[in-house]
């Protein structure tokens, strides 16, 4: 490879001074060997500067930008990977917060609901206590006056009997004769119910 080179630069060397002989009679006076010597001069203080400038002040200019601009895209993909954590924590605490919401609610809706039936069964057990009060005082007023109507009922009917037998026969009757005989049939009338 350095012997390709070596021999490149040869035959540039040979094509130049080919050309500076043909130019020097052309009139070409920048191939004209005695203002070699100023131009190479001009030519390496020329590139000198621009290679000082180029190291020295651009390229550590551009050095500086592109670690900059590595550095704060660095930043930005950590930032962005926090920020990204920090959401996803988020999101975590907010659903924990929905679940917890659920589960709380649902609580409250049992107890609630509990209440609401325990009230109801007290209600009802209230109710029915009332009823079946209600229920056996009717009874016993039932049972009362079944007692009573059948006095009363033999009552009226010994009266009534006795006034029956007044009309028929004209004389009044010993009523107390009559409400025997009459408590004698509900005897009887009685013990046949019973029997049946």
């Amino acid at each position: 490879m350095f012997k390709k080179i070596i021999i490149l630069v040869f035959f540039t060397c040979f094509a130049c001074f080919n050309t500076v002989f043909a130019a020097e009679s052309g009139g070409m006076p920048q191939l004209n060997p005695e203002f070699w010597i100023s131009q190479i001069f001009w030519l390496i203080i020329t590139f000198g500067v621009l290679f000082i400038v180029l190291t020295k002040v651009i390229l550590p200019k551009i050095s500086d930008n592109l670690e900059t601009r590595k550095s704060q895209i660095l930043e930005n993909i950590e930032t962005a990977d926090k920020q990204k954590e920090e959401s996803q924590k988020k999101i975590d605490e907010y659903e924990k917060i929905i679940l917890d919401s659920k589960i709380k609610a649902k609580n409250y809706f049992n107890e609630a609901r509990e209440k609401i039936l325990e009230d109801i069964n007290k209600k009802r057990n209230a109710l029915e206590k009332d009823l079946d009060e209600e229920i056996s005082s009717v009874e016993n007023e039932l049972s009362e006056f079944r007692n009573k109507s059948g006095e009363k009922i033999n009552k009226i009917a010994a009266e009534t009997s006795a006034e029956l037998i007044k009309e028929l026969i004209g004389e009044e009757v010993n009523s107390s004769s009559i409400a025997a005989i009459v408590e004698d049939q509900a005897k009887l009338n009685k013990e046949r119910k019973d029997v049946v």
